[in-house]
Parts: C-alpha cells; sequence; structure tokens
C-alpha cells in the first residue's frame, strides 16, 4: 500500500490527508527533538486515520462511490491476481489481429486449484494508461478474453472475469473490426460454457465494455465500485447538455453495489478495506478471493448441462416489465 506523501486523495479524502500532514510534522519534530517524545502523539493521529476512514465509508454518496472505483491508487485486475494467485501465466494475443494490451489473462493456481483468470487491465502512471487503452478494449480484446475462455472449457477449468472498464474502445477502427458483434459473441458464448464462471465488479463497469466478460453463474460486486449502461458524465451530458449534473446522474442511476444487489443483477457484495480497495492491496485481495473460492465451491459440482440452464434462466429473469392485456 503507498504511504504519504505518494498517496493521492481524492476531495472528500482531504480530512485524512490532513491528519496524514500532522503525522509527518510531528515526525520531523522528533527528528529535530530526539529528547522529546512524539510517540503517544503520532499514534493518536494514526487511530485518528482509521476512524476517518470509517466515518468516510459510513457516508459515502453514490458520485462518490464512483469516485472511489476511478481511484488512482485502486488495484487493477493485474494487482489483484498477483495477491490472490500464484503461477500465472499470462496468455496473449487473439489469433487475428494482435495482442490487446487492455484485456489480461492466463491461467493461474487459485487456493491451489488451475483457473483460468482474466479481466481489463488499467495503468498505474500516464505511460502504461496509453499502453492499456485506459482499460477500453477493441474487438481483438473481446476476442482474446473468449479465446481464453473457451481454452478454460475445453481443458474443464473454472473461469474468473474481473471488470474495471469505462466501455469498450468507440474509436473508428474497434467499430470498423466488429466491435459490437465481439461483444455480442462473447455474451452469447459465455452463457453456453460448460464451465463455472464467476463474474467480479472490481472498479469500473460500464455498458457494453463490462458485459463482453460479464455473463456467468454468479456476479460478485466489490464495494465501493459501479455498474451500469453509461457513466454519470455521459448521462449528465445527454439529459442536461453538460457534466455539472454527474452527482445527480449518479444517484440516479442506481449504480451503486447495493442499489444492483437489490434489482438482483449481482449475487453478492464485496466488502472492501476502511475506506476503499486502495488502502489495503493484501485485505482487499484476502476479502474478494474468499468470496470467489466460495462462489467457485457452491457452482463448480453441477452438472454442465443444468449449469447453463440456471445460467439462461438468470439473465432471462433480469429486469422489470409489466404486460398489458387487450381489452
Amino acid at each position: 500500500m503507498p504511504q504519504y506523501p505518494n498517496r493521492q486523495f481524492l476531495d472528500f479524502e482531504k480530512p485524512i490527508k490532513d491528519l496524514y500532514e500532522q503525522i509527518e510534522d510531528a515526525k520531523k519534530l522528533a527528528e529535530k527533538n530526539p529528547k522529546i517524545d512524539y510517540t503517544s502523539t503520532i499514534r493518536q493521529l494514526e487511530e485518528a486515520i482509521i476512524e476517518k476512514r470509517k466515518d468516510i465509508t459510513a457516508h459515502l454518496t453514490p458520485w462518490q462511490r464512483v469516485q472511489l472505483s476511478r481511484h488512482p491508487d485502486r488495484p487493477y485486475t493485474l494487482k489483484y491476481i498477483e495477491k490472490m494467485c500464484t503461477n500465472f501465466v499470462e496468455l496473449h494475443g487473439d489469433r487475428n489481429v494482435k495482442d490487446d494490451k487492455a484485456m489480461v489473462g492466463g491461467f493461474a493456481q487459485l487456493n491451489g486449484e488451475t483457473v483460468m483468470i482474466l479481466g481489463q487491465q488499467k495503468g498505474a502512471n500516464t505511460k502504461m494508461r496509453q499502453l492499456r487503452n485506459f482499460g477500453m478494449a477493441n474487438p481483438e480484446g473481446y476476442r482474446k478474453a473468449l479465446r481464453l475462455m473457451k481454452l478454460a472449457e475445453k481443458f474443464n477449468k473454472p473461469i474468473i472475469t474481473l471488470i474495471d472498464t469505462p466501455g469498450a474502445y468507440p474509436g473508428l477502427e474497434a467499430e470498423e473490426r466488429g466491435q459490437g458483434e465481439a461483444i455480442a459473441r462473447n455474451i452469447y458464448e459465455m452463457i453456453r460454457l460448460k464451465v463455472p464462471v464467476i463474474i467480479v465488479i472490481i472498479g469500473e463497469g460500464a455498458s457494453g465494455g463490462a458485459l463482453g466478460i460479464g455473463v456467468g453463474d454468479k456476479v460478485l460486486m466489490m464495494e465501493n465500485t459501479w455498474y451500469t449502461v453509461i457513466s454519470p458524465e455521459s448521462c449528465s451530458s445527454i439529459l442536461w447538455r453538460s457534466w455539472e449534473k454527474k452527482e445527480i446522474a449518479a444517484e440516479q442511476l442506481r449504480l451503486t453495489a447495493t442499489d444492483m444487489k437489490g434489482f438482483g443483477l449481482v449475487d453478492e457484495i464485496v466488502q472492501e478495506p476502511l475506506g476503499g480497495a486502495h488502502w489495503d492491496y493484501q485485505e482487499a485481495a484476502d476479502l474478494l478471493k474468499e468470496h470467489i473460492v466460495k462462489a467457485l465451491h457452491e457452482v463448480k459440482h453441477k452438472d454442465p448441462t443444468d449449469r447453463i440452464n440456471e445460467r439462461i434462466e438468470k439473465y432471462g429473469k433480469m429486469g422489470f416489465w409489466e404486460e398489458v392485456t387487450a381489452g
């Protein structure tokens, strides 16, 4: 976990930043005045940080959860794989166009069991964000993901997907290479996979970019993430011709984990460390791993035909509608 002063703080995390600065000041005073013991002062400030993190976590708005899902210090797919798995072997390419760096995946061992784990990857700095295309996959990224899932099915290995994307890449070249078809093909094929499929939203879950690797037996959603058809900013720009209403849009979209659980679109909410996953990578990974292992245990012994039928029934029941009879 990165420590202050390298840590980045969001606007509503400023009280925590102020406490960190007080700790830094106390440490500097301790160096200048070695005869004075500042240990108790520093300990009290550290306890105050924990309490402040707890307080902030308890009163988060939907927009603040969106901000946390995008926190620059938040762990991404490869970090979760590193912390949860062993013997990860990354596989590359869609065997058609190229290797999409925004989509990563490969075989790994999770709790002693071989699994196929894949997901969108964002970058930790500007150069890496450009390399990863900010986590926005092209068609070849989704085709790579499908190739890996089919490979897992061939060897009868469970599949875990980690979703964290602001959306599929909307560029002209992506549309020319069949972005819509690639996502639709993945949805069609994923619902028919014979092996267990566990889906996890670990950050942003936007639109078809998320659905392209988002169909499975169990859908888990981390506490400070969002999952909806459009980002609050884009929704605001469409409805109000301005991004200024993004906070209202975030509330009206009902995009939080609690909302999604209430709608029946996700099965479980995964708790995060106090203040968000960016505060403790290992704790966040441990909490997520516990839920994934539990979800796998619940579905892996089912007959493949029953698993597919249950998956079809699960997604067929999603949504709300009303039938009106003529008369």
